[in-house]
């Protein structure tokens, strides 16, 4: 009973210290990627998710599967049978009876290729647990940014309806005192009642976007406002990320076990060509239980072709998933180098939008103060305005897309969000 205790107390103390490491890890995260969902609730979106419960299931089937690889496929086998002699020279009838139970057996270098397939086999099912959280994570990144895309159009309609209400309340006041037709006040209601009909609209595509993120992932809870968050150049170079992202990639390893598993399957093919034998042990009681016979037997069935067309098949099929492997690796090479160059683009381009859009603000500010003072007309102030939005909005896009590349570049790489049950640390790829 005391060893039970002490053992407790450890188990509470490593508790409480799992939860601080855990708690500062969630404090960092949320200091690094503002603009994100909180790890509490990615990690528990990522864990239930469609890909991932199915690939979860998997794994445990595949288990049981390796079991089976370990254990074989042959069982025991029990016949028995019964029948009667007829002795003609003295009308006898005698009873006779027998019974045999045999069993095949595997030679023993097949057990070890049987094991080494359950392994590689339960290897590659790891890997698909982990590519499929990662294509989740995928997932939720592209429906995130896809809201908040929706959700910037929103905050800048909004903001644009409440200036232009400003300005026609100017314009009234300017028709009321004489300094402006009432033809300005009929444009400027026009165009405060245009940019709520936007607004409307943006919120309609907002709602329907966090809607569909949390159709998907229903753990993650969408703030009513995020702070912003200034992209950051990406570092390094592209051979950097391009070895980053192989060395952790869940496809790749998931393919190379693949053809693990395909190599295996060939050279028990071609070890299968030397068929297993069945041993056997038979009690047979005869003439009547006058005579009483004890053996045993051995069988080895006897192939004409077939076995070895079936090692050849396998040997070309293990051919063509190395194949597989090879255009897998070149394919995730141009994703990569597609990836890593978006990441780069995009931030260049949100410095230039960044740049215009100020730009373009400040000359909107100063028509719009030159209207409130009379010196320039109510169709340049709009205009301004128009140009105003646009050049936000385009920032703002900008500024999303430059975020999510990055961060796309980052979850390929396993530096954003922590992947678990990959099998990274005992599966590495060797390419």
């Amino acid at each position: 009973m005391k060893q039970r205790v002490g053992i407790n107390k450890w188990g509470v103390g490593s508790s409480l210290l799992g939860l601080a490491l855990f708690g500062n890890l969630v404090n960092a995260e949320k200091l690094n990627y503002p603009d994100l969902p909180l790890p509490v609730q990615i990690e528990s979106a990522l864990s239930n998710h469609l890909l991932v419960l199915n690939a979860t299931n998997e794994l445990r089937m595949e288990h049981a599967n390796q079991r089976k690889w370990n254990s074989g496929n042959y069982e025991f086998n029990l016949r028995a049978g019964t029948g009667q002699r007829n002795i003609a020279v003295t009308g006898q009838n005698l009873k006779e009876w027998d019974v045999a139970l045999e069993r095949p057996l595997r030679l023993f270098n097949k057990v070890g290729i049987d094991e080494n397939i359950g392994t590689a086999s339960f290897a590659r099912t790891e890997y698909a647990l982990g590519n499929a959280r990662h294509e989740a994570a995928r997932t939720l990144l592209q429906l995130w940014f896809a809201w908040q895309r929706e959700q910037a159009q929103v905050n800048l309609w909004q903001q644009q309806v409440d200036l232009l209400k400003q300005q026609a309340q100017m314009t009234e006041k300017r028709v009321k005192a004489g300094d402006a037709p009432k033809l300005e006040l009929n444009q400027a209601q026009a165009a405060a009642a245009q940019a709520s009909v936007s607004w409307h609209q943006a919120q309609l595509r907002a709602q329907l976007a966090g809607n569909d993120l949390m159709r998907h992932f229903p753990a993650i809870q969408l703030p009513e406002k995020l702070p912003p968050a200034t992209p950051q150049a990406v570092e390094h170079d592209f051979a950097f990320w391009k070895s980053r992202v192989l060395e952790h990639n869940h496809e790749l390893g998931m393919v190379q076990e693949q053809s693990r598993v395909q190599q295996l399957l060939a050279q028990r093919s071609r070890a299968d060509q030397l068929p297993d034998p069945t041993i056997g042990v038979r009690y047979a009681s005869e003439s009547g239980g006058n005579e009483k016979v004890a053996g045993v037997y051995v069988s080895v069935p006897i192939s004409f072709g077939q076995r070895s067309a079936t090692a050849e098949g396998a040997v070309q099929q293990a051919a063509i998933t190395a194949d597989q492997e090879a255009f897998v690796k070149r394919r995730l090479e141009g994703d990569i180098y597609a990836a890593h160059t978006q990441a780069v683009s995009s931030f260049a381009t949100w410095q230039q939008a960044h740049e215009a859009a100020q730009a373009i603000r400040s000359n909107a500010e100063l028509v719009g103060k030159a209207y409130s003072l009379g010196e320039s007309s109510l169709s340049d102030s709009l205009t301004a305005r128009r140009f105003a939005l646009e050049s936000s909005l385009a920032e703002n896009l900008a500024q999303l897309d430059a975020n999510e590349a990055r961060y796309r570049l980052l979850l390929d790489a396993h530096q954003l969000w922590p992947l678990a049950n990959d099998g990274d640390e005992h599966h590495a790829n060797h390419y």
